[in-house]
């Protein structure tokens, strides 16, 4: 039997060690999803994806966002699925439109993700990983099992909300029909090339009412912004597929962001 270079979430309470995720190997058992083994594996992605890989090895807290998570342990453990795939015009991210009606970033384009529930496991360990991809078949009708869970990145936090945010990156092996499941949850459920993501024509800086800046992206007919963009900016610039653009140009926030 083929070996992969992948290892398991830590069980002894830490949080997962990055650097870990190439250096055991076991049978590997469709990345996404048996309760008693959640692979995290980087055997056979394509190419493109080496500098994610990368990135996700040696990324620290800092580098991703100024919030992180409070040191008191405050805060309600999330999770949020990171999700590449192959599309016609090549490598691409599944994104979401949240429903208008929800209390916590109602309207606002975003990974698909949400709280972790007690079955998911332990939050320390294997808990996001489960989460991950629970809320993203939930939101988004995605198939976990062609899903191959490849990496996770630090650790971070949503003030507005008080989420601890756990990014798990995930490749789209085998690619399954998505859509809007709930209504209430979501209100689309789309893909985005990275090339549009890196073509500074798509890119701005948002401006919150009370003076924050971040970046953001205008990318099928959406306003990326908020914790997602600033994710995926960092991505783009830690993998090197970032590309110079205008931060000058700003895009006011509606009050009620």
């Amino acid at each position: 039997m083929k070996t992969h270079e992948q290892s398991h979430v830590r069980t002894d309470g830490q949080t997962p060690d990055r650097s870990d995720v190439e250096k055991r190997e076991h049978d590997h058992t469709a990345g996404a999803g048996r309760d008693d083994a959640i692979a995290v594996t980087t055997d056979g992605l394509p190419g493109w994806l080496d500098p994610v890989v990368r990135a996700a090895r040696t990324v620290e807290p800092r580098q991703l966002s100024r919030f992180l998570p409070p040191e008191n342990g405050a805060g309600r453990q999330s999770a949020v699925l990171i999700l590449f795939g192959e599309g016609e015009r090549g490598p691409e991210l599944l994104l979401m439109e949240r429903s208008g009606s929800l209390r916590s970033h109602a309207g606002q384009p975003s990974f698909p993700g949400g709280a972790l529930d007690p079955e998911d496991g332990d939050q320390a360990t294997t808990g996001p990983l489960r989460a991950a991809l629970r809320e993203a078949e939930e939101e988004t009708g995605l198939d976990p099992l062609g899903v191959q869970l490849f990496g996770v990145l630090p650790r971070l936090y949503i003030p507005v909300s008080s989420f601890v945010v756990t990014p798990v990156l995930g490749w789209w092996r085998e690619p399954s029909p998505v859509g809007v499941v709930d209504p209430a949850e979501t209100a689309r459920v789309f893909t985005v090339p990275v090339a549009d993501l890196t073509d500074p024509a798509n890119r701005v800086t948002t401006v919150h009412p009370s003076g924050h800046l971040g970046p953001a992206f205008l990318v099928e007919s959406a306003l990326v912004w908020g914790f997602t963009a600033g994710v995926i900016d960092r991505i783009l610039h830690f993998a090197g597929w970032e590309r110079p653009w205008d931060r000058s140009r700003q895009v006011p926030l509606d009050w009620r962001a």
